[in-house]
């Protein structure tokens, strides 16, 4: 096989061929094969999947087994959904568990997700998290993490949550992993310790993944994040609620929808 004169070259010619004979999660070749076959040499091969990478056309560890690229479902969100969740509080169960976060955000139902896993466990607030609580150092919180993927080769999505344990203490059914997630999401679970929702609040930022995220979540190389923490106040003022969500740059959409009322005619 003729050498490239180019690893542009080389690069065009592999994504020709996943687009042509290839479908997502299809094995694909290693640098080690790269360079046998197309003659070149490991430096040309590495450089070759690193630009297929951040093309976004596969995926893979640094130096080991990639695959094509699986996809990824684009996010979609708005702070309108806070007042939707309130309103759901007071819905039959039935109706609050077909109006989750995937279905709203991403557009996928629950029984379509190929993993989803949610993690529950006491521990001391971290210090940064401890601040906009209002909390004491060394206080116990429930911290709530979950890890989904749409398809098994896909890119993972996730979030970490923090609630003030005596706060969720007074529902034992809100510590159990089987009940997550909650038809209705957080607001109608804050509802059943009796409080309501005054304000809710999400910080933006944004930084580059580390390299476990970048793996995690397949994330192309030099694609950035937004960093969501979003707090919830209740009607007495206090913060009850922080979550963190780490979103990639490359396919999420963050809509802010901001009402102004209208001017008196006086």
């Amino acid at each position: 096989m003729p050498r490239p004169t180019k690893y542009l070259d080389l690069a065009d010619t592999l994504t020709r061929r996943i687009e042509g004979t290839l479908k997502p999660g299809d094995s694909f070749l290693t640098v080690r094969e790269i360079a046998e076959q197309y003659d070149v040499g490991k430096n040309t091969a590495d450089r070759v999947v690193q630009l297929l990478k951040e093309r976004g056309v596969i995926s893979g560890k640094p130096n080991g087994k990639t695959w094509v690229r699986v996809p990824p479902k684009r996010t979609e969100r708005s702070n309108e959904r806070y007042f939707e969740e309130k309103q759901l509080v007071h819905e039959p169960e039935a109706v609050r568990r077909n109006n989750g976060q995937t279905e709203r955000d991403q557009g996928i139902s629950l029984r379509d997700i190929a993993e989803d896993v949610a993690h529950h466990e006491t521990i001391p607030c971290p210090e940064d998290v401890a601040a906009v609580l209002g909390l004491a150092p060394g206080t116990l919180v429930l911290r709530r993490t979950r890890v989904r993927r749409y398809d098994k080769q896909a890119g993972a999505s996730g979030s970490a949550s923090y609630v003030p344990l005596d706060i969720v203490e007074r529902d034992p059914a809100v510590f159990d992993e089987d009940n997550d997630p909650w038809p209705g999401g957080m607001q109608h679970q804050l509802y059943t310790v009796g409080l309501e929702l005054s304000k809710i609040v999400d910080n933006v930022t944004a930084t580059m993944p580390t390299e476990d995220e970048a793996q995690e979540l397949d994330i192309p190389p030099g694609v950035p994040m937004f960093r969501i923490r979003k707090i919830s106040y209740a009607t007495t003022g206090r913060a009850v609620e922080v979550t963190d969500f780490p979103l990639p740059a490359e396919r999420t959409v963050l809509t802010y929808v901001t009402n102004l009322p209208k001017w008196s005619d006086s």
